[in-house]
């Protein structure tokens, strides 16, 4: 036996035994024990996938800037994070003497909690899902923009014009880049008809990645500037405002605002797999690699932080007025556009002519607008300043 039907046994156990071991139990109690267990398995297995994905982005980051990066503690510098880890969570926890310490103390958890409260609804495999909700899609949305008050009030809690500023800066910039980013979304909710994520996985038949070129590349951008990722990381531009919101912290704090951070790249790297990269899907056929879904699964949310790493890693940073610009003259426009063409298409597209046939006029479609709007109404304002 090898450990896919370990695996695969385990999950079985859960699913007879235990569950009928369980059965008759009082409702409560089984709605009490299946929440702690979820909320175990999901802290779990973020944390280990967290973990990678720093070890990995050190990796990736090096190889792009033709360095090793860490390759000391442990074979291929693997247990490098732990290290980290350890040596974050030894360091003293230092509060401002005139900052608000309740509120330095709440920011950490504010920012985190939202983070680890998406994976409820994603869905790893067909069935495989903590919160199946009918309203899955609109649940991100609304739990997704709950960090930027936590950043706000570590900002303002630490009693630091830096930090105060990283804040304000979070505000502006994570708000302006969520209206283009849902509005993206809707394009995918036209086509499927529902807003449960389970659904928008199954009736996948084309990825929407090919069927909504224009959407995904308006989400990527704007999950980027959600996560604080070059080239929209001005929330931590070392040159102008230190390290940004969370200068005034250490110690645990630091840490889980750290991990927050990498929790909630893990959670757009799944979402974006789940809306545009057909979720737990084989993308080749099956006589060529036979996985588990949800190791397709797996790998295709890697795939999407790998992209994030090079992105990171090649373009320079943007200015604040050049990034504020872009979301609302360039995405905004070109996402409520996109709905408008995604709307014409669900509507008037025969149904017996295959959705494979809008594939290249999407992408036509996709890079004319892009080209137009660049030329004739948006441009960054090379060296100067303009608003």
């Amino acid at each position: 036996m090898n450990a896919w039907d370990y695996i695969t046994q385990f999950f079985s156990w859960i699913r007879t035994e235990f569950l009928d071991a369980t059965a008759t139990w009082p409702t409560w109690a089984q709605t009490v024990l299946y929440s702690i267990i979820g909320i175990v398995l999901i802290i779990a297995v973020a944390l280990i996938l967290v973990m990678v994905f720093i070890w990995l982005e050190r990796r990736l980051i090096g190889r792009f800037q033709i360095r090793p990066g860490p390759n000391r503690a442990g074979p291929f510098g693997l247990l490098q994070p732990v290290a980290d880890t350890i040596k974050v969570l030894s360091k003293e926890d230092v509060v401002p003497a005139r900052g608000d310490k309740w509120v330095h103390l709440l920011a950490p958890i504010v920012v985190f909690m939202p983070a680890l409260m998406l994976f409820a609804v994603v869905p790893i495999q067909d069935g495989a899902v903590f919160a199946d909700l009918n309203i899955g899609i609109l649940y991100f949305i609304a739990i997704g923009t709950l960090g930027v008050i936590g950043i706000f009030m570590a900002g303002w809690a630490s009693n630091n014009k830096y930090s105060l500023l990283a804040g304000m800066r979070a505000v502006a910039q994570m708000i302006s880049y969520e209206i283009p980013m849902v509005l993206s979304i809707i394009g995918v909710l036209l086509i499927v008809g529902s807003l449960q994520m389970g659904t928008i996985v199954t009736e996948q038949a084309i990825p929407f990645i090919l069927l909504q070129p224009l959407g995904f590349l308006i989400y990527f951008i704007g999950a980027s500037a959600e996560l604080n990722r070059s080239p929209m990381d001005l929330l931590e531009a070392d040159s102008e405002i230190v390290a940004g919101y969370n200068i005034e912290y250490s110690g645990i704090k630091f840490a889980l605002l750290f991990l927050a951070e990498y929790t909630n790249a893990l959670a757009i790297s799944a979402i974006t797999t789940t809306l545009f990269l057909g979720g737990w899907k084989q993308p080749f056929s099956q006589e060529l690699f036979i996985l588990p879904p949800w190791l397709w699964f797996v790998i295709k949310v890697f795939a999407v932080f790998c992209l994030l790493l090079w992105i990171r890693s090649t373009l320079p940073r943007l200015r604040v007025d050049q990034l504020m610009g872009f979301a609302w003259k360039f995405l905004l426009p070109l996402a409520l556009i996109n709905i408008f063409i995604t709307s014409i298409e669900v509507l008037y597209w025969p149904e017996s002519v295959s959705y494979w046939v809008l594939v290249p006029i999407n992408i036509v479609v996709a890079g004319g607008l892009i080209f137009f709007w660049s030329r004739a109404f948006f441009k960054f304002g090379g060296g100067r300043v303009e608003v």
